[in-house]
């Protein structure tokens, strides 16, 4: 079941040291200049809904409500573990075992008393999605990278309400930026993905359409950085936290109607270690004879894998 979780903007905060009553006005006021007071006061009444609070959805969430973002709706079923303490925002010692949608909930709040949450610890589905999106205005995937269904669900319903959908992956130690406009290319197209494919091929498809340029391959034992068998991808703290900037600026410029957002089959990349920036038009998007040759080699290599683990299993 979904919670909704109010609270006041005259809320009196606990005090730990000096009395402290809570204004919205001053805790952002540092955004000014960069944004006018009017359209501050439009990112207080917006409403983002995050699909997803782990590596990337839990830093999205928190970037977001620094701007001063006042209503969210976000989803996660899942609770932390001590694999996550690497990347994912709310993992501490102090949360393991608590629930990722709750525990985020209670970030914002200690960032700003007075928004708004509605908070879903349960998976998206077709029971629950337009629950998610009602009065969204953007939406953004944070969802598990090995989530192919809950992600083109996500995809096509916001599309279907006029949406945009903005997603981001850490790539390494870097990030892929994609937005779909609900009147462009869809996510199916540009992945090309379609329902007859096997799980397996469609994790493949939106592997390599993640990221059009794998500039980050020069530095990284792809072995041991990415196995569809296992669901295991290998990812790093600093790769969210780019991600979540390049997600932020995105969601600044649709909410306010400000600045031109690129929209799939363009792409942008950066990867930090190597410091190359990179963005494009992918013509033909996934099925542009590079990227099908591209999966055709994670096909082997998921082949390979599979393979090496029936042999470990039969000695």
């Amino acid at each position: 079941m979904a919670s909704v979780l109010e609270h006041s903007s005259d809320l009196e905060l606990e005090p730990t040291g000096p009395a402290l009553a809570w204004n919205y006005e001053e805790a952002f006021s540092r955004n000014i200049g960069l944004l006018t007071p009017i359209e501050q006061d439009r990112l207080r009444r917006s409403h983002v809904a995050i699909a997803g609070m782990g590596g990337v959805g839990g830093v999205h969430l928190a970037t977001l409500a620094r701007h001063g973002i006042g209503r969210f709706t976000i989803a996660d079923p899942d609770r932390f573990e001590l694999a996550n303490m690497n990347r994912q925002y709310g993992a501490r010692t102090d949360t393991i075992g608590s629930q990722k949608a709750e525990v985020m909930a209670d970030e914002v709040r200690r960032i700003n008393p007075e928004a708004v949450l509605r908070v879903f610890n349960e998976p998206i589905g077709d029971e629950n999605i337009d629950a998610f999106l009602k009065d969204a205005e953007v939406v953004i995937d944070g969802l598990d990278f090995f989530a192919i269904h809950a992600r083109r669900l996500l995809f096509r319903e916001a599309r279907r309400r006029g949406l945009w959908v903005l997603t981001s992956g850490p790539h390494a130690f870097g990030a892929t930026l994609l937005c779909f406009s609900p009147h462009g290319m869809s996510f199916d197209d540009y992945f090309d993905i379609h329902d007859g494919m096997s799980e397996g091929e469609q994790i493949i498809a939106f592997a390599v359409g993640g990221s059009p340029r794998p500039i980050h391959l020069a530095y990284l034992d792809f072995k041991k950085f990415f196995s569809v068998g296992e669901r295991r991808s290998a990812s790093a703290g600093l790769g969210c936290q780019l991600a979540s900037g390049l997600v932020a600026a995105e969601a600044v410029k649709v909410l306010l109607e400000r600045g031109r957002v690129r929209a799939a089959p363009c792409y942008l990349q950066f990867d930090a270690y190597r410091q190359k920036l990179v963005k494009g038009r992918l013509l033909g998007a996934n099925r542009h004879p590079a990227q099908r040759l591209k999966r055709w080699w994670l096909r082997r290599l998921r082949a390979a894998q599979a393979a090496r683990s029936a042999n470990t299993a039969s000695r």
